[in-house]
């Protein structure tokens, strides 16, 4: 649960942070009370009605931590709590509630250990320290908020967290049965994936092997092409070298005789 929206931890940083401000009073108020020698004294009634103010607000505090313990001790899990995490709310829970009864007792031990004065003021009129002493008197133990915990807490006992822990370990076990069937979905889909790959592989490995084949016959097809051309330029090339030579045959016959007659005419 987070912490924002968990309103224990917010009332406990409440409880706390008051807590922490009235045990000076506290102190202070049993230091008076030490020294002072009329329960009327003005410094004694001002720390005492202090002292009770602070209580009273820390006991609706501690209330609202009983009523919040209650809503998530029936099912811990559902608000994403531990066991662990439910007694450290009941273990603060009482020790705020055995601090406050503490404080409370003491409040009480003035006007029991004064009775004659209480009559004084009774007979005078009600005084701010009896009124006071009447808000003191009224304020609700917190052993009452610890006997709200207790009573169903007892009931249940180990059995409640025996079958708490029981439903617990069940809900893990079928998220790891959940998270299995999903490792396993996954291995089926790979397996399929590779044999769908292996298919394509195998159909790849044949279109090269006919490639191969193709090339190896138009190879050899252009081998015997580039022969049979060879032959044909060779034979051409003789061709054209006779047909330049005969004419440059002829005409050097042909002046060969011209000068023959022409030394035979020189002679006669």
């Amino acid at each position: 649960m987070n912490s924002d929206m968990d309103p224990f931890l917010q009332v406990q940083a409440d409880i706390l942070s008051t807590l922490s401000t009235t045990r000076p009073l506290f102190s202070s108020y049993q230091r008076i009370r030490s020294l002072a020698t009329s329960p009327s004294n003005p410094e004694l009634i001002q720390a005492r009605e202090e002292l009770e103010a602070t209580v009273a607000d820390l006991s609706a505090d501690l209330k609202d931590l009983v009523e919040s313990v209650r809503a998530i001790e029936y099912d811990p899990y559902r608000y994403g709590l531990e066991l662990d995490e439910v007694e450290r709310r009941r273990k603060l829970v009482d020790d705020v509630g055995k601090e406050i009864e503490e404080m409370r007792q003491e409040l009480q031990r003035t006007v029991h250990e004064h009775p004659g004065t209480a009559g004084k003021r009774a007979s005078s009129g009600p005084s701010s320290a009896s009124a006071a002493a009447a808000g003191g008197s009224g304020l609700p133990a917190p052993s009452t908020f610890d006997n709200l915990l207790d009573e169903e807490g007892q009931e249940r006992g180990e059995d409640y967290y025996s079958e708490m822990e029981q439903q617990r370990q069940v809900e893990l076990m079928q998220d790891q049965d959940q998270q299995l069937d999903g490792v396993f979905r996954t291995v089926v889909n790979l397996r399929q994936q590779a044999d769908d790959m292996g298919r394509e592989l195998e159909e790849q490995s044949v279109m090269l092997k006919d490639v191969d084949t193709l090339a190896e016959r138009v190879g050899g097809k252009l081998q015997d092409g580039v022969k049979r051309v060879g032959h044909i330029i060779k034979k051409n090339e003789g061709e054209w070298v006779l047909s330049s030579f005969l004419p440059f045959s002829i005409d050097n016959n042909t002046n060969m005789r011209q000068i023959q007659c022409r030394a035979a005419a020189l002679r006669f």
